[in-house]
């Protein structure tokens, strides 16, 4: 079984200041960061992640001044094939969740860049949000970017206000 994780696009389209600034993205920067199912560094991001989900469902119902941005990372299954995407914006359901897939799918095809998808808090695997322009949260970007080329990594830290 194949996991992917997005990287660069995923962040452009979640850190953008609305849904329509990721036409600026370039297509060039739209990577992958395949993890082996059990990866140690990535299972512990996810398991930090949803330790504080609650908490951060909380704030995203009644965000305080400062924060933007609210985002959940989801996982999605094609048969075989696991791949996680950023959904910008979500709301709470009777059921789980439903909001907008904010990148492109490389692996799985079973959904598209835009589509409305509903899942469950068995599906969450981060989440994340802007305070004061620094990153709180989106634990798993922070092991990707162990896994980039450190110019890369450098780069998204600081245009996107990371502090791992």
């Amino acid at each position: 079984m194949k996991l992917a994780v997005r990287t660069i696009i995923s962040l452009m389209l979640a850190l953008a200041p609305g849904w329509a600034g990721a036409q600026g993205a370039d297509p060039s920067d739209d990577k992958t960061v395949t993890f082996a199912p059990g990866d140690p560094e990535m299972t512990a991001a996810t398991t930090q992640a949803l330790t504080g989900l609650d908490e951060f469902l909380a704030l995203a119902e009644a965000p305080p001044a400062g924060t933007e941005r609210f985002k959940l990372k989801v996982k999605v299954r094609d048969g075989n094939v696991t791949e996680h995407f950023w959904v910008i914006p979500f709301r709470r359901t009777e059921t789980g969740f439903v909001g907008i897939l904010a990148n492109q799918p490389e692996e799985v095809r079973n959904v598209v860049l835009g589509q409305n998808i509903e899942f469950t808090r068995n599906d969450v695997s981060d989440w994340g949000y802007t305070r004061d322009g620094r990153q709180v949260g989106s634990f798993t970007v922070c092991v990707m970017f162990k896994r980039m080329p450190k110019e890369e990594a450098d780069y998204m830290r600081g245009k996107y206000g990371f502090d791992c």
